[in-house]
């Protein structure tokens, strides 16, 4: 159990020491990727930054109900 609670930790401290969600500048490539399922469809937009690599600047996640 302790490996679990200190990858746990880790994880939480990235999420709050690092940047999340970058500031989207049109003047650069974009990339979205989108993910779905019976259940639920994820979005992400993606922008490429100096140090080549990709930065999200926008997410969407939607849970998917049954049509009648």
């Amino acid at each position: 159990m302790e490996k679990q609670e200190k990858a746990f930790g880790k994880l939480k401290e990235r999420s709050t020491k690092e940047l999340v969600l970058a500031a989207p500048d049109l003047d650069k490539k974009m990339r979205m990727e989108i993910d779905a399922s019976d259940y639920a469809m994820g979005e992400v937009l993606s922008m490429e930054c100096e140090d080549e690599k990709c930065w999200s600047v926008a997410f969407l996640s939607k849970r998917l109900r049954e049509t009648l």
